[in-house]
């Protein structure tokens, strides 16, 4: 059967400022994946969030972009935004950038990242398995790094040495500048490693928007890259992407997957989108934790069966104390980051700034240099 495994998140308010929803608001939107799975929309669902955002994990047998699905989902999020407007709950349908999606959400503000596979459960993949993480406080590129490094560097990934993945993984590469439309380039691993490095060291311009296995031809995982700024005109809330990832036997195991995350990679993010400052896994339904809007990542596993149902629990590959020493150390690299406040490395440069605000500051500035006699 072709099954497709799609989840769409989005940030439609929040309790006390930019922090988590609010309890109302999830269990609505439970219940609207329960009315779509007893209707036959969808074979199976799932709601959590992570910090502020919520997302709805599907599986359905409509394709990828699919209308039902894109709308049931926007739906969805207008039902939690209808709760969050009537508590006073901050930044209420936030993400919901449009009055309607024209067709599906990509665009107008949730994020989304959809998988179709042909669902046999036989050889090369006897058991279907997949991974989505969820970043909140962070722009579109937090996924750049320990993706590139858990499908194309044998360090972190030692499956690539073994012959179902050897010939490596294709990468296509969005340029997220371009909004007249999808601005795609594909690279292969090993042979384009360092050109995709080039890309990829942009995390506010380049991102992945999908990784294909090479020996199989199969999808590995799908990245919603995306700017919302560029989408709404001005800033909205920085982009918190998602990313659906499949593993196991074709592709890299869990472990060498969420290997990468132990380095609470710097990124852009943090308090009003504008900060660069490390990445710290996080359990699955964790609020905006700390003394700053430190970016946050989740990750949670699914196993799926014949028919395309989840298995009866999931795993928290975060959630484990294993990663303890991770969330310490990013506190203590986002206090260092921090302590150096607007100076330097320590903001993102007034290019990529999210709020116009800091760059009619500077604007309003410039107008006021003079050159001197004499110089």
């Amino acid at each position: 059967m072709k099954l497709t495994l799609s989840v769409i998140k989005a940030d439609i308010g929040s309790i006390g400022g930019h922090t988590q929803p609010s309890p109302r608001m999830v269990e609505e939107v439970k219940a609207q994946v329960e009315k779509a799975k007893k209707s036959g929309l969808l074979v199976d669902g799932m709601v959590t969030f992570t910090g502020d955002d919520i997302a709805i994990i599907m599986s359905h047998t409509k394709g990828e972009n699919n209308t039902d699905i894109h709308q049931f989902a926007w739906d969805s999020f207008i039902k939690g935004t209808e709760i969050a407007k009537k508590y006073g709950l901050y930044g209420a349908g936030q993400d919901l950038l449009v009055d309607a999606p024209s067709g599906n959400v990509r665009g107008a503000g949730p994020a989304v990242a959809e998988i179709e596979l042909e669902h046999t459960l036989q050889k090369p993949r006897p058991a279907e398995s997949f991974m989505v993480f969820a970043a909140d406080k962070c722009g579109p590129g937090a996924y750049n790094l320990p993706l590139y490094l858990g499908f194309a560097d044998a360090m972190y990934c030692a499956g690539l040495m073994l012959p179902p993945m050897i010939k490596g993984f294709t990468f296509r590469i969005i340029d997220m500048d371009n909004t007249k439309g999808d601005s795609i380039l594909e690279l292969n691993a090993p042979e384009d490693a360092y050109q995709i490095s080039a890309l990829l060291r942009d995390n506010e311009r380049f991102g992945i928007d999908s990784i294909y296995s090479r020996t199989h031809g199969q999808k590995a995982a799908a990245i919603s890259a995306q700017r919302l700024h560029s989408i709404a005109g001005s800033y909205t809330g920085k982009d918190d992407p998602i990313a659906l990832v499949r593993n196991q036997g074709i592709f890299p195991a869990p472990e060498e997957l969420v290997s990468p995350f132990a380095k609470a990679h710097y990124i852009g993010g943090d308090a009003r989108g504008s900060h660069v400052m490390p990445l710290m896994p996080v359990a699955i339904n964790t609020p905006i934790p700390g003394m700053y809007c430190l970016p946050i990542v989740s990750c949670i596993g699914f196993s799926v069966d014949r028919d395309g149902r989840f298995a009866d629990a999931y795993a928290d590959f975060f959630g484990n104390v294993a990663w303890d020493e991770v969330r310490r150390r990013a506190q203590v690299k986002g206090i260092e980051m921090r302590s150096q406040g607007w100076s330097g490395a320590a903001m993102l440069p007034y290019t990529e700034l999210e709020y116009g605000g800091f760059r009619d500051t500077v604007g309003g500035l410039l107008q006021r240099f003079a050159i001197t006699e004499g110089s």
